[in-house]
């Protein structure tokens, strides 16, 4: 008796996943977990809430535009609504509307049929993932002081490290870079340095203002690296590979926008380092610079947090462009697609690390791709720094890292139980809206002519 009580206590009777329906969906922006996040709630007929993401600085209306397509579906047909809206996104951040609505149908899924996100595709192949930690530093560059900020990162259990190391480094140093006259001050002017990781409104105004300077493509900026800047950022990953060791995989982001001859003079510098890859050193879609700079240099290249859908992966890895794929969960299309990502890099030995720079919600949507999926070597984690960060949601496993891993949850959906509304409203960004989880009811009724043949 004790034991068919305890089966009928595991079952939702609340929950009929035929009869579901989306009745609403509505957003929360954030500043500083760590980007700019913009947090999705999709309610349904039954009152379970499904929760998502859009990628980090994007936009709510690439999500919201959706909704009056996604009134009335059932959300555990998420294959079939993904297709439907799909057209809908495009590369980089403007993928983020329907990558992050198809995490929410998944948390809805899961929830509705009582299994985790990763079951539903196909089961897991590890119980634990992988982190890579993302490491920053404030002030001066220093490569000794960098050295530091990994080896406290190694300290806390993380087994992969990665850092900024670019033409930014070099902006306040005189003799170290080469460009058209008056343009580097521009950038400089612009808050172009260090602007990913800009948390003051002026700096960001300033860098919003300057998009024209900041949006030229690296083949143009006609920027190059003299013998003393590139001695210069030799000297600083040397510094920091002294102080955290050559044991440790360390990686290499946020190059600047330089031209192919560059990135191979730089990457060529590093190979003695042992770097673990050289991420997104061009713009994904130049698949025939990628292919011969991976060809110039005895260094891991790796890309792909700007790609949406699998078939725009498919060109870089057919020309052998890359040694790894670089994904995130919030751009490629969501849980699935990113599956189907890492699966088809895998037909060409192509590994594959995941971009992630979110809040919770979408660190374990990418925990339960990754779970699904064989061809992974690590996830991202930006956000060791911020100790609000795990306070965003409400769940049984915490904490979500652990010594530098995020144990794969077996709690229903993403396992996530609610998010917290006050530790959301702490960190509301007033820049973009007043309020959290305000009506969208002017998104109900929106229509266009879907079609995409006559």
């Amino acid at each position: 008796m004790n034991d068919e009580r305890e089966i009928l206590n595991n079952v939702r009777t609340a929950s009929s996943p035929s009869d579901l329906k989306i009745t609403d969906i509505r957003f929360a922006d954030i500043w500083g977990a760590p980007m700019q996040c913009i947090l999705v709630k999709v309610y349904t007929n039954q009152g379970l809430v499904g929760y998502g993401e859009v990628r980090d600085f994007a936009d709510k209306r690439y999500a919201a535009l959706l909704k009056s397509r996604l009134i009335g579906e059932n959300p555990c047909n998420v294959d079939r609504i993904f297709r439907k809206i799909k057209q809908f996104g495009g590369q980089s951040r403007q993928g983020g509307g329907v990558s992050g609505i198809e995490v929410a149908l998944w948390d809805l899924a899961g929830k509705a049929y009582g299994v985790p996100v990763y079951q539903l595709l196909g089961g897991k192949f590890r119980d634990k993932v992988r982190l890579y930690c993302d490491t920053d530093v404030s002030g001066k560059p220093d490569g000794k002081k960098m050295g530091e900020a990994l080896k406290a990162r190694r300290d806390k259990g993380f087994t992969i490290l990665k850092m900024d190391l670019g033409i930014d480094l070099l902006y306040d140093i005189p003799g170290t870079l080469n460009g058209p006259l008056g343009f580097l001050e521009e950038l400089v002017a612009a808050g172009e340095k260090h602007e990913h990781m800009a948390g003051d409104m002026d700096t960001r105004l300033k860098a919003h203002a300057a998009k024209e300077v900041t949006c030229v493509e690296h083949c143009r900026t006609g920027i190059q690296i003299t013998q003393k800047g590139m001695e210069w950022l030799e000297n600083y990953v040397s510094e920091a590979r002294s102080v955290v060791g050559y044991d440790i995989p360390l990686a290499v982001d946020h190059i600047g926008h330089v031209g192919l001859t560059e990135c191979i003079k730089l990457g060529r510098m590093l190979e003695k380092y042992n770097i673990a890859w050289m991420e997104d050193a061009l713009p994904w879609h130049y698949t025939d610079q990628y292919a011969i700079l991976r060809r110039a240099v005895n260094v891991p290249i790796a890309t792909g947090e700007d790609i949406y859908l699998k078939e725009n992966f498919k060109p870089l890895l057919e020309a052998g462009g890359v040694s790894l794929i670089h994904p995130d969960v919030l751009t490629s299309g969501g849980i699935l697609e990113n599956k189907k990502i890492g699966d088809l890099a895998q037909e060409y030995g192509v590994g594959m690390v995941v971009h992630m720079a979110e809040t919770p919600v979408a660190c374990m949507a990418a925990v339960h791709s990754v779970a699904a999926t064989e061809n992974v070597l690590a996830l991202e984690f930006h956000s060791n720094d911020i100790p609000w960060w795990e306070d965003l949601v409400k769940c049984p496993f915490k904490p979500i890292v652990d010594n530098g891993f995020i144990k794969v949850p077996d709690y229903p959906g993403l396992g996530i139980e609610e998010l917290d509304d006050d530790v959301i409203k702490e960190h509301i960004d007033n820049d973009k809206i007043p309020g959290i989880w305000e009506s969208t009811k002017e998104w109900d009724t929106t229509f266009a002519h879907d079609r995409l043949w006559s």
